[in-house]
């Protein structure tokens, strides 16, 4: 199921974003309009809406909307994070976003024969489960793009990269070099 290709020098693949593909590690974002009459939705000549997921932040938790611009084009990435309590949200507006995740191994850190990368264009999203370990890429310049997330989460994650904090709701791992195929 993971996309790394042995060689030399090995390269994880980038794959475009599906449902099915990225269900180990959460939920796509931005799918057709559903035909499933238990969906809540709705359409008219001038609008379609509908729901597309339900976000969990966990017990307590406030939503918080970020705005954030991603500019690393570096193909190699030598570590993950993860978030304990909440899901996140991640929705490129201006250009490709380049997801690396990977399911947490036994022992809480990264699993990385579960490693995989997908492109996640405008006009659709990802959501990651908690505990999913993550990266964020770009293939040149800059994205901008909305993050939904947990507003302590954000907190704790700021306290410890701003600080050296302990983190409560996060973890970040060293990896093994992973080298994207970008």
């Amino acid at each position: 199921m993971h996309s790394l290709i042995m060689q030399e020098n090995p390269r994880l693949a980038i794959q475009p974003l599906n449902s099915t593909a990225f269900s180990d590690y959460g939920w796509m974002l931005g799918k057709p309009f559903p035909e499933d009459g238990d969906v809540p939705r709705y359409r008219n000549d001038a609008t379609d809406f509908w729901q597309e997921h339900v976000f969990d932040t966990g017990p307590g938790g406030e939503h918080e909307v970020l705005w954030v611009n991603y500019r690393s084009a570096s193909p190699l990435v030598n570590s993950l994070e993860k978030h304990l309590i909440t899901q996140q949200a991640i929705i490129p507006l201006t250009g490709e976003l380049i997801q690396v995740v990977a399911a947490s191994g036994s022992d809480g850190g990264p699993d990385l024969s579960s490693i995989a990368a997908f492109s996640i264009i405008p006009g659709q999203g990802i959501c990651m489960r908690p505990g999913c370990w993550h990266a964020t890429r770009v293939r040149h310049g800059g994205v901008c793009g909305v993050m939904l997330t947990r507003r302590s989460t954000t907190a704790d994650l700021i306290g410890h990269l701003q600080h050296g904090d302990p983190m409560q709701e996060s973890a970040i791992s060293a990896v093994t070099d992973i080298v994207l195929a970008i």
